[in-house]
């Protein structure tokens, strides 16, 4: 290993694949000799930068300072004079870089064309996981999908190439395992566009999930807004043993703080149980983190990260890291929102759902539970890995289950998959042994990339309809998320108790307690599951799958057909008309949980998402209509017939009729995709008012141009009838902090006024005004 000296603050990282060695700029090669890497992009870790703007606000502020706040104050604009108030100010920041996963990266990159700048401000990274369909098995799977979107591999690798965009080739993993091997590091501010960007939190990083118009701003070197986060603290206390794993954290965090009780906060994880936890278990706590409304999670500075650090090639940023190390953890004293505290030493394992990832259960009590709700008990499927749970230690906690099944002659009796979450971890499992285990047992190695956590399987073991039960080891189980069924009763839990309940193939299979029958008759129990936090040898990092763009790409086409069927080009969205919204129609009045899956489903409908007409034809069709209780069924208030939400709202659009969308609490959690704002806007809606947003989906909202509103008494929710008419008054006057009021007229004449409440700062309030927030940045420009 190259030597290094301490006293260099300020480097630059060749954060790519392979190597993954340092890269230092000419001016220090002097004081840090450090292999030279052919790859790129750079970035700096500059923790002076970082300490010097802390100190700023400290200052100002005149008290301690989370270790959340450390880093997101760290990154302001303008330390000196940004309003700082938790849950209140909006704060705008300098993130450190951009990552983007394919199927969002198609929306962003047609943004950031339509920007018209000639190359990206910050380092910036785009990532093929989403379009790889899981099927037959890894090779074959990825074989196709090279095959199918090669039109969009081509149009993102050359889009990358042309404006500055490092590209990682379909089959190199899912982005935010890529991410943890080779850009999060402790300090670092990320956003990406995906809701589980979170995930770098457990290299103490502030890594956070957009929409497509908030990674364009930065790319685009504007500052990024963001609301203030308040701090939610977990104490962790004890120690993990035993059958319980990280991932039991986290599902047990979601069965406390719910669906939406982490909405605008960062969960800040802390205490002396911290480092019984590897890095890549603080990874999958802080990913599934998004499951309960976060604005990210955390973990502070440690041992184990330093020990990831040098495992992947970054010993030099764990140097640096150990030398700030004061600034990579909570100030004592520092005052949290709220506080949970969990004793590891008394947390059982946990297996959540079905339909929601906050539905909490021991695994002890989940097989009575579900006979007494009539949840089907046979396990049909157990599928471990996704971007939560696909480390090398997750892969080696599952193979020793299998082993021990193996050794006793037992294969599972449910269908298995295994999901590696990068090509050096399945290089890497594949060199010691694990996938030869895990195959073994009776499971199928699928491709590096999301597949059936995001709907990506061609499930054909059940008929649609048919209830079933699947475990997985993923963060999300929505209504027909994972293969298009809404029969099919989905639970997350952890890689080894996946393991475990495809062994016994029942839901009253409790591993702790309970006993396996072997072929010759013999009863025996599994004991807990072990593996190796990290390869005793080094990674192995396999295909080489990191494609860097060159020095000057202006040079270079991006060509859209315009028959393509999978690209189009963005036509700006029209201006306000500087008056009130007059007569809107209700499109659709939604009753219950609204995810972002329900407004723009994923599944096969992702092969559109480069193409905004297109992919509109699935805008709503998943939401329950409260008029009927029926899906994709409302009524066309100009013909009197009913049709499917789409071609109702298309309809109205082609008579000129603008409309809203009624709907629920926590409308939107769920996958940052920015299409479920893009559709609503390209359809002709105006408005989405509802009892509360998630956050990101808000902020989609308003940066497409729509007025995303929430009763102020959430009770008007049910004042709201499918055939109103409604007009938005106070639009004129439109200012941050003064509500908006609704005139809702209904078919027998009477009409009642309702208030309406808003988030919109100044800003955004200029990106309404414009049409959207890419309109006002190109009216900036001129």
């Amino acid at each position: 290993m190259a030597t290094y000296c301490l006293t260099v603050a300020r480097l630059q990282l060749a954060l790519g694949h392979g190597a993954r060695r340092l890269h230092v700029s000419a001016a220090y090669r002097a004081k840090a000799k450090v292999s030279m890497s052919r790859f790129e992009p750079t970035t700096f870790v500059n923790y002076e930068k970082l300490q010097s703007n802390v100190d700023i606000v400290k200052k100002r502020l005149n008290r301690p300072l989370t270790l959340s706040e450390k880093i997101v104050y760290g990154h302001l604009d303008d330390p000196h004079n940004q309003d700082i108030d938790r849950g209140r100010t909006y704060l705008r920041l300098r993130p450190d870089r951009v990552a983007m996963q394919d199927a969002t990266a198609q929306m962003a990159m047609l943004q950031f064309i339509s920007s018209g700048l000639p190359k990206v401000a910050v380092p910036s990274t785009i990532h093929c996981d989403h379009l790889i369909e899981a099927q037959v098995g890894g090779v074959k799977d990825l074989a196709r999908a090279k095959e199918v979107n090669q039109e969009v591999y081509n149009f993102l690798s050359s889009a990358g190439a042309k404006y500055g965009v490092g590209f990682w080739k379909p089959g190199s993993g899912i982005i935010h395992q890529i991410i943890l091997e080779n850009y999060a590091y402790p300090g670092v501010m990320l956003i990406g566009t995906d809701s589980h960007t979170p995930n770098g939190g457990g290299l103490g990083a502030i890594c956070i999930g957009v929409g497509g118009a908030d990674a364009v701003d930065v790319m685009a070197g504007i500052p990024w807004e963001l609301k203030c986060p308040k701090v939610i603290g977990v104490k962790l206390t004890g120690t993990l043993s035993g059958w319980t794993s990280p991932k039991d954290i986290i599902l047990k965090v979601a069965g406390i703080l719910t669906v939406k009780g982490g909405t605008g906060a960062i969960v800040e994880y802390h205490g002396p149980g911290v480092d019984s936890i590897s890095c890549t278990g603080m990874a999958t706590i802080c990913n599934m983190g998004a499951e309960i409304g976060a604005t990210t999670s955390v973990f502070p500075y440690n041992h184990r990260m330093k020990t990831y650090l040098e495992k992947t090639g970054r010993g030099q940023i764990a140097a640096l890291a150990d030398e700030y190390s004061d600034l990579l953890v909570p100030d004592k004293g520092c005052e949290y929102d709220q506080v949970i505290e969990l004793n590891l030493d008394e947390l059982k394992p946990h297996i959540n759902g079905p339909f929601t990832p906050d539905l909490a259960h021991p695994v002890s009590d989940v097989g009575s539970v579900a006979e007494q709700n009539g949840w089907p008990l046979e396990v049909k499927v157990g599928l471990i890995g996704s971007c939560t749970n696909s480390s090398y230690e997750d892969m080696g906690r599952a193979a020793s289950v299998a082993k021990q099944a193996l050794d006793k002659g037992l294969k599972c009796k449910a269908q298995f998959t295994v999901t590696p979450g990068s090509e050096q971890i399945r290089a890497t499992i594949e060199r010691d042994g694990y996938s030869k285990i895990l195959g073994e047992v009776g499971g199928v190695v699928m491709a590096n990339a999301c597949g059936p956590c995001i709907g990506q399987w061609d499930r054909r073991d059940v008929k649609k309809g048919e209830k079933n039960t699947i475990v997985t080891s993923f963060n999300r189980n929505f209504t027909a998320r994972n293969d298009a069924n809404p029969a099919t009763h989905a639970f997350v839990t952890s890689p080894e108790i996946v393991t475990a309940l495809a062994i016994a193939g029942t839901l009253k299979f409790n591993p702790e307690t309970d006993y396996l029958t072997a072929p010759n008759g013999e009863k025996f129990k599994l004991d807990p599951p072990n593996g190796d936090e990290l390869p005793a040898r080094d990674f192995d990092p396999g295909q080489d799958t990191y494609q860097h763009p060159p020095p000057d790409g202006t040079s270079l086409r991006v060509d859209v057909s315009p028959q393509s069927n999978r690209l189009q080009l963005l036509e700006p969205f029209d201006q306000w008309s500087g008056k009130d919204l007059e007569d809107l129609r209700v499109l659709i009045k939604v009753k219950g949980k609204c995810t972002t899956d329900h407004i723009s489903a994923a599944g096969p409908w992702l092969k559109f998402r480069g193409h905004l007409d297109n992919i509109s034809n699935n805008m709503l069709i998943g939401a329950v209509n409260s008029e009927n209780d029926a899906v994709n069924k409302i009524k066309n208030h100009l013909t009197g017939d009913y049709g499917g939400v789409p071609d109702v709202a298309r309809h109205y659009k082609a008579n000129s009729v603008s409309w809203v969308v009624v709907g629920d609490d926590n409308y939107g959690e769920g996958s940052s995709r920015e299409h479920a704002a893009l559709e609503p806007r390209h359809l002709g809606g105006r408005a989405i008012i509802v009892k509360s947003f998630a956050r990101i989906h808000e902020t989609n909202l308003k940066k497409q141009g729509l007025l995303p509103l929430t009763f102020s008494n959430p009770s008007d929710y049910d004042k709201i009838r499918p055939d109103d008419k409604l007009s938005i008054k106070g639009l004129e006057t439109f200012t941050p902090g003064k509500s908006l009021a609704a005139v809702v007229k209904h078919s027998d004449g009477s009409q009642e006024t309702l208030e309406l409440n808003h988030s919109f700062n100044e800003t955004q309030i200029e990106w309404f005004k414009a049409g959207s927030a890419l309109n006002r940045m190109k009216q900036l420009q001129h």
